[in-house]
């Protein structure tokens, strides 16, 4: 060979692989991050409840005879009001060692429906209101939770950049309101601005997000669910489209917070979103879920 080209093979070749070893520790980097959401003191593993809160006055603690009983915490933390309107208060009782968004308020209103509802604390504990469809929950969290204690890892693909499609960007021409389900059986309309066509295997292939702030999210699912991913769902976000295309990168394809508790309210996907192929990247069934 030409020592020239020798040369300009040999500087392509380590211009690929410089390239191929970034990507794989961005996405490893990603992967990091993740698991240490998931097991972070309010992470998923965290979650220990999930209780109605029907209109009316409830009693709230540890203690069994208690209206709403929570799995750790005081005997008698106080009482929790759903009063006509949808409003929210929290009554403390007095003594009782817990705070209310850090304050040494003993009763309040709680606000929730948006990215910082008010938190109640009490030692490892602390709970706050959570909208799912048109009712209230109770969403409770603690720290010492057994889930937490004994997380099992996560168990992932290899990394594949085969994996990582430019997708078309198609834009409806009028975003669409779409029925989303969640795993209580409770229906949302999110809206879907357009949907990623991507080829995998010399076939076609779509899918349809929905908006998710400034992002697209994607909760699809595909022939690897109940065998080596979980059954239900998987997500994947991607960035806002960019002349008429999308990445998905199915290598930071996670799970859902209902693969890891019971106390969740997990979305499922749209019929449009059940892939007719077998996604063998992100991440795979949890392995302590049993």
């Amino acid at each position: 060979m030409n020592p020239r080209r020798a040369l300009a093979f040999l500087a392509l070749t380590l211009a690929a692989s410089a390239a191929a070893d970034s990507y794989t520790d961005s996405v490893e980097a990603w992967r990091k991050r993740r698991t240490d959401n998931l097991i972070a003191p309010e992470g998923w593993l965290a979650l220990v409840g999930r209780h109605p809160l029907p209109p009316g006055r409830h009693s709230i603690g540890s203690a069994a005879g208690n209206d709403i009983r929570l799995a750790a915490g005081p005997a008698r933390l106080g009482t929790i009001s759903h009063e006509p309107g949808g409003k929210v208060v929290v009554a403390l009782t007095d003594g009782v060692d817990a705070k209310i968004d850090g304050t040494d308020a003993r009763s309040a209103a709680l606000a929730y429906g948006s990215a910082n509802p008010t938190y109640v604390r009490a030692g490892t504990v602390n709970f706050y209101v959570h909208r799912a469809g048109a009712d209230l929950f109770l969403r409770v969290r603690d720290s010492e939770s057994a889930r937490r204690r004994d997380f099992a890892g996560l168990a992932w693909y290899a990394i594949d950049p085969a994996w990582r499609f430019e997708a078309e960007w198609v834009a409806f021409p009028q975003p669409r309101q779409v029925p989303i389900v969640n795993v209580l059986g409770q229906t949302t309309t999110e809206t879907a601005p357009g949907k990623a066509v991507f080829e995998c295997g010399g076939r076609k292939y779509e899918l349809m997000p929905v908006v998710a702030g400034e992002r697209l999210f994607y909760i699809f699912t595909d022939e690897t669910a109940g065998e080596e991913t979980y059954e239900a769902s998987r997500f994947l976000y991607s960035d806002a489209p960019k002349d008429g295309k999308v990445v998905l990168d199915f290598n930071q394809a996670y799970n859902p917070p209902c693969a890891f508790s019971p106390f969740t309210t997990c979305p499922l996907p749209p019929k449009e979103n059940r892939l007719p192929l077998r996604v063998t990247a992100g991440e795979r069934a949890y392995p302590g879920a049993r």
